[in-house]
This record gives C-alpha cells, structure tokens and sequence, in this order.
C-alpha cells in the first residue's frame, strides 16, 4: 500500500469525526484526547499568567501604598521640625531683641565711664608724676642706704678682723656668722675637776679682755660654760653655769657692764675632745665667749 500523506490523514479523522452516529475510531479518540489536554494546559498557563499579574499588581500596589505611607511620615516630621525651627526663630528674635535694649544700655554706661576715665586720666597723670618724683627720691635714700650699708659692712669687718687679732693673741678666736667665739681652754684658764673657782694665775688673762672688750661698741658678749663626761647631765647643766658665771663676774669686776654682757652652762654637750682620757676631760671643762654685733642680732642667744 502507498503512504498516505499526514494532511489528509488528518482531514479523513476530522470526517470521520463529523460523521453523526459514526463511531469513533482509535486513531480519532487518540486526537480527541490530545486537543482536550492541549486545552487543558492553555487554561492553566493562561490561569497562572492570570494569577501572576494579580499578585504582581497587588505587590505593587501594597509597595506603592507603603511608600506613600513613608512620604506622608517624612512630611509629617519635617512639618514638626520645621515647626519646632519656626518657635526657635520666634525665641532667637525676643532673646536678639532684649540683647539688642542691653547693648543700648550699656552704650550709654560706656560712654559715661569713658567721660569719668577721661577724667580719671588726667588725675591719674598728675599722681604718676608724683609717683616719678617720689620713686626718685626713694632710689636716691636706697642709694645712699646701700653706700653706708657697705660702709658699715667694711667698718665691722675692720673692727672684727682687729678684734680676732687682739684676742687670738690670748685664747683661741675664730669667726661665726654673727661675729666672734673664744675659747677659754687649758692654756688661757684651766678648771679642776668638778670646780668652778677661777684660779689667781688666769685673772690676767681675764683682765686683758675685759680690756679689749671694753672698747667695743653695739656689740653683746655671751660667755657659755662647758665640764667634761663625768656625771649626770643635769648636775654638768649647773656646774657649767657656776663656771660661766664665775668668767662674767671676773670680766664686769674688769669694767665691763653688767648689761652688755650675759651667761649660760651647757653641761657635758658639745665636747671640743671626743674620748674619756683625762687630757680630753681636760679640754672640755672650759669656758667660750661670744661676740655679736648687736645691731645683727636682736634678741639675746638662747644657745650657742
């Protein structure tokens, strides 16, 4: 049998199906079935294709409601800030304004402070070249104060570089701060052990600087007595008292006045001689006395 072509085998199922009350065939069945599931994919396709540009339009339309919503909150806020700027402004003026009267005001203080400084000024000119004229006068005085400062400071030095070499010719005398110490010791007066008596042999030597000390003026003498180790402290405290004071009546008999002159024991302190040998015990049982400018020092010595 010959091929018959795909066209006509068509059209010859689409006869047969038109044929009324004629039977279906297999292959007009088999058609049949394919064109109702070929419409049954149309419709679904075509009901998601729906579906899809519902949702689509739907999602926009709710992004579009939301983003509106969005504007309407943004103009909302910024009609209260701009508000809020509008009370700012409104306050900045009244506060510009009251600012504005105290400057007003206050132009009006300068202006009568600058008529008083005018006035102020020209007083005050006058009192400066008062001031000049005293700074003057006072530069002058400390002028001719410091001249007769260095005066007196090269006439005390004369006088106690004379002093330290009439009195190192009979004891031991070196410089302080304040002035001048001699040292009484074995050589110049010499006390036993546990007395205060000065002995006949060393009155001369007291006489010899009662008459030196005599000629000075302005000047406070200070005589301290001192004993060795042995013995309490307290009973030393009172032996070098007895000792000091026994220099000093000899130095008033001399001729010195009572008033110039003053005395004070400093028991077992300050020894001149560490040690316990008798020449060291010796040495320490003396007598030193001091000499102060009194014009230095005002108050009398409470110690050495």
């Amino acid at each position: 049998m010959g091929i018959i072509p795909s066209d006509i085998e068509e059209q010859a199922i689409q006869q047969e199906e038109r044929l009324p009350g004629a039977p279906l065939t297999p292959r007009a069945l088999e058609h049949h079935d394919k064109s109702a599931k070929t419409v049954r994919s149309a419709a679904i396709v075509l009901g998601v294709i729906v579906l899809g540009v519902t949702l689509a339009l739907g999602f926009w339309l709710l992004r579009s409601v939301r983003r509106q919503d969005r504007r309407i909150a943004r103009l909302s806020q910024q009609m209260e800030q701009l508000n809020h700027r509008v009370g700012g402004v409104e306050q900045q003026s009244q506060q510009f304004a009251q600012q504005a009267s105290q400057a007003a005001a206050s132009a009006k203080a300068a202006a009568q402070q600058r008529d008083e400084a005018k006035q102020s000024e020209q007083n005050s000119a006058a009192q400066a070249q008062s001031a000049l004229q005293a700074a003057a006068t006072a530069q002058q005085e400390a002028n001719q104060a410091t001249q007769k400062a260095e005066e007196y400071r090269k006439q005390h030095e004369e006088e106690l570089q004379q002093l330290q070499q009439a009195l190192g010719q009979i004891a031991e005398t070196h410089r302080t701060a304040l002035g001048l110490v001699m040292t009484l010791g074995e050589k110049s007066i010499r006390f036993d052990f546990d007395k205060a008596e000065i002995k006949p042999q060393y009155r001369d030597n007291l006489n010899r600087i009662a008459g030196i000390l005599m000629t000075l003026k302005q000047y406070s003498i200070y005589v301290y007595g001192y004993t060795d180790d042995v013995g309490t402290q307290d009973y030393n405290l009172k032996l070098s008292a007895r000792r000091a004071q026994a220099v000093r009546s000899s130095l008033i008999n001399a001729g010195i006045k009572t008033d110039a002159i003053t005395a004070k024991g400093f028991g077992k302190s300050d020894p001149r001689v560490k040690g316990d040998i008798p020449k060291a015990r010796s040495a320490n049982r003396r007598v030193e006395i001091g000499i102060v400018d009194s014009r230095i020092l005002t108050e009398p010595l409470s110690e050495k």
